[in-house]
């Protein structure tokens, strides 16, 4: 049976299914500003389109939260005179993952459904069925004619995937979850939190998944004290995947991060959540993720060099339609993120 989960589904589902590619986050950027408006002191969006929502604390110490709004996509580059829709990439793809997956066409005049076309194998041939897939060689059918699709359909609109969110056993499923899961937690850990010494600067940010744009322009702003970012990590806890392989296991609490391919977070500041997180009996694991980046690189030197740490939610299928988180972990990082926050009074020697 499933459990009800410790926290608001029906806001993470909002978010993970509303569609918000790199650049073009707009439509999840005005749900954030509606959490903020009841959550925060104020609120604002820059030219990019971060959105920081401040809490004012009593004292003078500043801390940046950080978690992305952006997911990857892709955004129309040609229309072939079938009326077949040729892609860029805009974030990092596993080409393996794009066959016969079903697709949303961001267009002026409305979302449009279709579908990324996959030949039969019974017309493919020995080497055609060897070859590897490619990104540059998605095609997607919108069901339409030429002419009719070319009516409606831009160069420059906007591709997401199709896919909703679900209760999956003690697990959420559905895609986005990089990183609207975490900035579901974000949100969730900013209208839980009340009376802080320090000044809070929860913050969405944009174009993660093109090179962590967004959090490095938003670290010269901002100008903090100290940065925390969340963002999912790597779960391979699944059979086929060696042990050294895994980085995390879902349901075995928040991942406190020691490094990723952009960022080795700063020691004492790693050294102060684990404490925080033993002293409230917060379930962790540690993260050493081999490859790839996160907002906690963009603050640690856009405007000189910022005490950084970082709180990961494990995920299982990362950069599909299907990534897959434990409720427990969600809740873990939610009660993490707080109980760091509520310790930070600007009183601890982050230097080295």
């Amino acid at each position: 049976m499933t459990s009800e989960f410790a926290f608001d589904f029906d806001l993470l589902r909002e978010l993970t299914e509303t569609s918000g590619v790199p650049g073009y986050e707009d439509r999840v950027r005005d749900r954030v500003r509606t959490v903020f408006d009841d959550a925060v002191d104020e609120v604002r969006t820059d030219s990019m389109g971060n959105v920081v929502g401040t809490v004012e604390g009593s004292g003078d110490y500043e801390v940046a939260v950080a978690a992305h709004m952006d997911e990857i996509g892709f955004m129309v580059k040609y229309v072939t005179d079938d009326g077949f829709l040729k892609v860029d990439a805009l974030g990092g793809w596993d080409a393996r993952v794009l066959r016969a997956q079903r697709v949303r066409v961001h267009t002026g005049r409305g979302d449009l459904t279709g579908v990324i076309g996959s030949v039969p194998p019974h017309t493919l041939g020995e080497e055609e069925r060897e070859s590897d897939d490619a990104v540059e060689d998605v095609v997607i059918d919108l069901g339409m004619d030429a002419e009719d699709v070319r009516e409606v359909v831009a160069v420059g609109d906007l591709v997401t995937m199709e896919q909703s969110t679900v209760r999956m056993g003690e697990t959420v499923t559905g895609k986005a979850l990089d990183d609207r899961v975490c900035l579901f937690a974000m949100l969730e850990a900013a209208r839980e939190f009340e009376d802080p010494d320090a000044t809070i600067h929860f913050c969405a940010t944009v174009q993660e998944e093109v090179g962590l744009r967004g959090a490095e322009a938003l670290g010269v702003d901002v100008d903090p004290d100290l940065a925390i970012a969340l963002d999912v990590t790597i779960a391979s806890d699944t059979p086929g995947v060696d042990e050294d392989k895994r980085v995390t296991r879902l349901g075995e609490g928040a991942a406190v991060k020691l490094k990723d391919g952009s960022v080795i977070t700063n020691p004492t500041v790693t050294r102060r959540i684990r404490d925080v997180a033993e002293a409230e009996e917060i379930p962790h694991q540690l993260e050493v993720l081999p490859a790839g980046g996160t907002d906690t690189a963009g603050f640690q030197t856009s405007n000189g060099a910022k005490p950084v740490g970082a709180i990961s939610i494990p995920t299982r299928y990362l950069h599909t339609v299907t990534e897959t988180a434990h409720g427990d972990d969600i809740r873990a990082a939610i009660d993490l993120l707080g109980a760091v926050l509520d310790a930070e009074d600007g009183s601890t020697d982050y230097s080295l």
